[in-house]
């Protein structure tokens, strides 16, 4: 997968084209990575940056191999997938179940970085993917519409994206789907802009968080996703 993505997106160019046939099934394949794919989006994380290089082999770690690339390279690959709003709805929905299961595995007696770590990285990785999708959109408001509403339906379909609500995860997915689900079409496009700040609210609710802790917190996460929003637009 690292090598397909270096050949696509490893150009000068800071607009590539990809087959339209190609599109929905790179996204697939790239959803496949979506642990990767969250911590490329992301930049937080040190051994995915040291490991982003076309010379760079997937490394193991806790029995699983991962794969890094460049961020322009990653960012380019994604922009060009994302045209096709089936393609851009694949990978919001595994990043949408990967940020639910990080926030699931924050232990419940963490303070400080330890608990806004994971909020805050979900808030850059979905806010770099809110960069993607206004250049995938386009500026024309008619295909534009047309594109948002082919993405909410794909990330409605719940024959494709059944969320389990017995689990955390599952929970936390469910909840962000349904409040998606109930605001009307023509707003759900800034809705969708705030899915990480949502999560994050979500999950502090649950958690039961002290009233100051969870408004910094979510203070931050809001910070976090407008200033990826910012750097991924073209």
């Amino acid at each position: 997968m690292k090598d397909v993505v270096f050949a696509l997106g490893w150009v000068q160019s800071q607009e590539i084209e990809i087959d339209p046939a190609l599109r929905v099934p790179l996204a697939t394949a790239l959803a496949d990575y979506a642990p990767d794919v969250h911590e490329m989006l992301a930049r937080l994380d040190n051994e995915y940056i040291v490991n982003a290089g076309d010379n760079k082999s997937p490394w193991e770690a806790d029995g699983t191999y991962h794969l890094s690339v460049w961020n322009n390279v990653l960012t380019k690959t994604l922009r060009a997938v994302a045209v096709d709003p089936q393609a851009y709805a694949l990978l919001r929905m595994a990043e949408t179940h990967t940020a639910a299961a990080q926030l699931a595995a924050v232990p419940a007696d963490a303070t400080g970085v330890d608990l806004s770590l994971q909020p805050t990285k979900n808030a850059r990785a979905l806010g770099v993917l809110d960069g993607i999708a206004e250049t995938a959109r386009g500026k024309d408001a008619g295909p534009a519409r047309t594109w948002d509403t082919a993405v909410h339906e794909g990330l409605l379909d719940e024959e494709t994206h059944r969320a389990d609500p017995s689990t955390p995860v599952g929970r936390l997915t469910a909840t962000w789907l349904q409040e998606l689900k109930n605001t009307p079409e023509p707003a759900r496009a800034e809705r969708l802009r705030s899915q990480g700040l949502d999560m994050a609210r979500t999950w502090a609710q649950t958690r039961g968080m002290a009233e100051p802790t969870r408004t910094d917190l979510l203070a931050e996460v809001e910070s976090s996703a407008h200033h990826a929003h910012r750097e991924a637009k073209l």
